[in-house]
């Protein structure tokens, strides 16, 4: 995929975030670095340390984020997932056991997600090429075509070997849509080895919540709005020790024809998602939890998507609908602040 313009895209979005922090920390022991990494713009920040300790935790996050991103991107030439594209249809590849975990999650999402997160979407993406020079609405039979390759049962896993393998020429795995949730984890335990007890980890987006603001209080988080991309709040909610990501139609898209074509795209049609929702925020205690899951539940839809995340443990959701409904899960109720008064909360 030709992708010299994503930068650009991913250092816009990192200011008009899907989820953006409100009431600062505001202590002097406080040290940020910025990277970019997988595709998007990372921010760290730790609290209450002095800055020849925090510099060298943050300079060890960054060899954290270049390993996850040498092992994963589709585009670095000797990645991991690069040698399994390579060599689809023909061979296993062995890989690092990091790898291995993450794709043996991206299945396992996929399949309780009945397949609408599906990790060989590969194909289809470079085809729509959205968030790229190359972006365009591809013809029909262009993607009935690519259709063919999409199919997470086709990735076929040999865990005495940690190898990989998949079973049709030209498929390709694309691990974007969980890579970053499972990165953020990594550098979170990595902080709390290092008895780090207050930090934000911002990759791209997807947000995790080490600890308390001066060690007493919840971070408050606001929402985006998934009307416009200036990143305007619509709400907040009082956090800790939890990872925030959102999944919405506001991130990347192209227009054709008077027509918004958004990037989250459906496996089983080869469109981008067309239902009732403009967002969905997921909340849970490890954030490749909640990357995996607010791509699935966008692609659920409002009610599938509102009985899937009620039926599973510890994880919370926000869906905000087209037409400025926002429907909260049961344990999140009580935690949001409607602050927009032009949405709705739908009981």
């Amino acid at each position: 995929m030709n992708r010299k313009n994503f930068t650009l895209i991913s250092i816009t979005f990192f200011f008009i975030i899907s989820i953006y922090f409100l009431n600062t920390y505001t202590s002097e022991n406080q040290y940020t670095r910025t990277y970019y990494y997988l595709g998007t713009v990372n921010e760290i920040t730790i609290f209450g340390l002095g800055k020849y300790k925090s510099e060298k935790l943050l300079d060890s996050c960054n060899a954290i984020l270049k390993d996850i991103e040498n092992k994963m991107s589709d585009t670095i030439p000797g990645s991991d997932v690069s040698k399994i594209n390579k060599n689809a249809g023909n061979n296993y590849v062995r890989v690092s056991d990091d790898t291995f975990f993450v794709i043996e999650e991206a299945i396992n999402y996929s399949k309780i997600s009945d397949g609408v997160f599906d990790a060989t979407i590969g194909p289809l993406s470079d085809l729509w090429g959205i968030g790229t020079d190359n972006a365009r609405v591809p013809s029909l039979n262009e993607i009935n075509e690519t259709l063919n390759l999409i199919n997470y049962k086709n990735i076929i896993l040999d865990k005495s070997t940690n190898s990989v393998k998949l079973n049709k020429n030209n498929m390709k795995i694309d691990l974007g849509a969980i890579a970053k949730g499972y990165a953020a984890d990594i550098i979170v335990n990595f902080l709390k080895e290092n008895n780090i007890k207050s930090a934000i980890i911002n990759l791209g987006g997807n947000i995790y919540t080490l600890g308390y603001k001066d060690n007493k209080d919840s971070f408050t988080i606001g929402i985006q709005d998934p009307t416009t991309s200036r990143g305007n709040s619509i709400g907040t909610i009082k956090v800790s020790n939890k990872s925030i990501v959102t999944s919405g139609i506001y991130e990347r898209y192209i227009e054709d024809d008077g027509k918004i074509y958004h990037h989250i795209l459906d496996p089983s049609s080869g469109y981008p998602f067309d239902n009732e929702i403009s967002s969905v925020t997921i909340i849970s205690d490890k954030s490749i939890i909640c990357d995996a899951l607010s791509t699935s539940t966008f692609g659920l839809g409002l009610s599938k998507g509102l009985n899937f995340i009620e039926s599973i443990d510890n994880v919370d959701a926000i869906f905000i609908t087209k037409n400025k409904e926002i429907y909260l899960t049961s344990n999140i109720a009580n935690n949001f602040n409607l602050t927009d008064t032009s949405f709705k909360i739908i009981k």
